[in-house]
């Protein structure tokens, strides 16, 4: 598994695209936090609050991690190595593992120099470091586990095609459905009473319930239950690939 998590994150860096990646993150997010005149500006807000980064994020990775990990399978049946690497004695739950924490790294070192909107954030208030520290770790906290959940999907998706393009629609698609579509319909008037709990299974009620800064179990569970089961339809997936 190591191995394969070397290579992909050699991968990665062999070329710009990881630099692009981590490059265009930073930019696109600081262009709509203190450029771009919106709900997102920070400087229009008033308030000394990193609270639209963390809004914004979901807006972000939905394209971003799609675009990471759409070469993580495609590419290996596209260039015919997916047969050399299932015969080679690793199991297949290590080579998705492997691919999975390679995409998920690299989004990891896109958001660790974020903090610098924090360092500004804590200097633009009215008393330097007056901030809200729970709810922003809570909300890191919340993003990493997004990144984990966009980047199984991302995982998945690549498997399902060896087109490249197809696979990034796929995980753009899926992304897209799962963090938004069970908020959208729990609004609708049919579906507004408290004990439907329709928003209960999509991501972004449990995103914005962990950024609060409080961590619950509840929470942790449901982001780790919905990687495990896009993983494991990886897995599937490559077993099934394998088998034909």
């Amino acid at each position: 598994m190591l191995a394969i998590l070397n290579k992909e994150i050699q991968s990665f860096f062999a070329t710009p695209i990881g630099y692009l990646v981590i490059g265009i993150f930073l930019v696109v997010s600081g262009l709509f936090l203190f450029v771009f005149t919106g709900e997102y500006n920070i400087l229009d807000s008033g308030f000394a609050t990193i609270k639209p980064f963390f809004n914004m994020a979901p807006w972000i990775f939905i394209f971003l991690i799609p675009a990471i990990s759409m070469k993580s399978f495609s590419e290996e049946q596209k260039l015919g190595t997916m047969e050399l690497l299932l015969t080679k004695p690793l199991s297949i739950a290590k080579l998705i593992f492997g691919k999975y924490l390679g995409a998920l790294l690299l989004v990891i070192l896109a958001i660790v120099p974020s903090v610098i909107y924090v360092i500004c954030i804590s200097e633009l208030g009215r008393t330097p470091g007056n901030f809200d520290l729970g709810a922003t770790l809570g909300s890191y906290l919340g993003l990493l586990f997004l990144s984990g959940c966009y980047t199984a999907i991302g995982i998945f998706s690549s498997s399902l095609t060896e087109n490249q393009i197809v696979a990034f629609i796929i995980a753009v698609f899926i992304c897209f459905l799962s963090f938004f579509l069970f908020e959208g319909i729990s609004g609708l008037s049919i579906f507004e009473a408290p004990e439907y709990g329709i928003e209960y299974f999509g991501i972004s009620y449990h995103y914005r319930s962990i950024s609060r800064g409080v961590v619950d179990t509840r929470d942790l569970i449901y982001f780790l239950s919905f990687i495990a089961l896009f993983l494991k339809l990886t897995h599937f997936r490559i077993k099934n690939l394998r088998n034909n």
